[in-house]
């Protein structure tokens, strides 16, 4: 929920490496939004998914990564071509909004032991 109560269902976010376009363009700034029943069970019946249970991963970020960088659409192509680190980031994001409905983390500093949350979207102040 937003601050005015409103449903909160797109969240930017910075991948930690970016996807790098066939020109060399790096890009890192996206949104993903929250992911429909629909958007969970039409892949089921994809063949790609039958043949390898793992290609689950790239229909349901396809879906619902509504925007990378100036990409004019994230494709399957773009979701398979990512570095793994930025797929990682990505699945975890998705678990995150869709399961437990924000991007925030509790943390512990390991020096200090100061307690504090994270957004791990990358949408936080500072962030390039």
């Amino acid at each position: 929920m937003t601050a005015d109560g409103a449903l909160r269902t797109e969240y930017p976010f910075t991948l930690p490496r970016g996807y790098v376009d066939q020109n060399g363009v790096v890009h890192r700034e996206g949104v993903m939004r929250l992911a429909t029943a629909r958007d969970e069970i039409s892949p089921q019946s994809d063949s790609r998914v039958r043949q390898n249970p793992a290609y689950l991963t790239v229909l349901l970020l396809e879906r619902t990564v509504v925007s990378l960088g100036d990409l004019p659409e994230v494709t399957g192509y773009v979701i398979e071509h990512l570095f793994a680190s930025d797929l990682a980031f990505l699945q975890d994001l998705y678990k995150m909004i869709n399961q437990q409905g924000h991007t925030q983390a509790d943390v512990t500093c390991p020096s200090c032991e100061h307690e504090f949350a994270v957004d791990l979207s990358g949408d936080a102040p500072g962030e390039s």
